[in-house]
């Protein structure tokens, strides 16, 4: 099933809540190698597996395309134990192509996940490593991230808004 497309703003799917991995599948071992090329070729941050239409508790995040040491992440039903901290800073999502918004995130947070072997694991990340989580995490709860725009923000972000719905 390699090549699934990234499902834009407009499609319903979006605003789904996603269900929890029960099993590490061939399907779900699949659905993992389809999030990675998708993220690659669209040489993003962060990918959940809403946002190429399957509505699983999974997402991926990969940090080496602003640190080379970084490497790619997945988080499996995961679940955010605390956050700390505020920061601001600009954020896109690939669900949005073209549209980006200083939004406010907390600074760090704690989340504990399967990996892609079904191994529980804990991790504290900070800076744009917890935005990313923080991002893919709210698709897992049908939240965008234009749901944390403010009412300027959101004003002006309506016309591209208006055109990515009638191209879905």
């Amino acid at each position: 099933m390699a090549g699934r497309p990234i499902v834009t703003y407009g499609d319903p799917v979006l605003r789904e809540v996603s269900k929890p991995v029960e099993e590490i599948t061939t399907e779900v071992k699949d659905l993992l190698a389809d999030l990675k090329a998708a993220l690659q070729k669209a040489n993003g941050l962060g990918l959940s597996a809403v946002q190429l239409g399957v509505l699983l508790r999974i997402f991926i995040v990969d940090l080496s395309v602003v640190d080379i040491t970084a490497e790619q992440k997945v988080f499996i039903n995961p679940e955010i134990m605390e956050t700390a901290g505020s920061s601001e800073f600009e954020e896109g999502c690939l669900s949005f192509p073209g549209i980006f918004q200083r939004l406010t995130r907390p600074e760090r947070v704690k989340v504990k996940a399967l990996d892609e072997n079904g191994n529980e694991f804990v991790m504290e990340a900070e800076g744009v490593a917890a935005r990313a989580i923080l991002h893919e995490n709210d698709h897992l709860e049908g939240v965008l991230f234009i749901d944390h725009f403010s009412a300027l923000g959101r004003a002006l972000a309506d016309r591209k808004l208006k055109r990515l719905t009638k191209s879905v």
